[in-house]
């Protein structure tokens, strides 16, 4: 069951990075753009951030 759920998860977490350069292309290459023009302290505040939204979003639905 365990190895079930981790792989449905990791196909929902593709669909859903697939998303926005299938719907909006152009808006998907202006998002890398500028995300490889932020400085490596705010990609790792941003990653850090994510992390703990998902891990605290994982928290609230198994509690």
């Amino acid at each position: 069951m365990m190895w079930h759920d981790l792989l449905l998860a990791l196909a929902l977490l593709l669909v859903l990075e697939g998303l926005l350069p299938f719907l909006s292309p152009a808006g998907f290459k202006q998002a890398m753009q500028m995300i490889g023009q932020m400085k490596e302290k705010q990609l790792r505040i941003s990653g850090f951030v994510s992390m703990m939204a998902g891990v605290l979003l994982m928290y609230l639905i198994n509690n």
